[in-house]
């Protein structure tokens, strides 16, 4: 399963929708997760790909990592597993 599949899996799972349900343009808030939602997402992504991921769940808008779609969750996720192979 690639990068991409696992997180959507993920996001999905989180949202309580099919993985078909969430598109790389979608946001987390207009697929219903919450910022409760977002932190078990994050667990559980940084749990699937034993990766850290720089999140403040308490000022996410001061984090470095880009939350504000699908495929920026996706494309930090693919930067993090690349360093931590390097």
């Amino acid at each position: 399963m690639s990068i991409k599949d696992k997180v959507i899996e993920i996001i999905a799972e989180q949202a309580v929708l099919e993985p078909s349900d969430v598109t790389l343009d979608s946001t987390l808030e207009s697929l219903g997760i919450d910022s409760l939602g977002l932190v078990e997402s994050i667990f559980a992504i940084e749990e699937a790909f034993d990766i850290t991921v720089p999140f403040n769940a308490n000022e996410p808008e001061e984090s470095d990592f880009d939350i504000s779609s699908v495929a920026s969750i996706i494309a930090g996720i693919e930067q993090l597993v690349a360093e931590q192979a390097a």
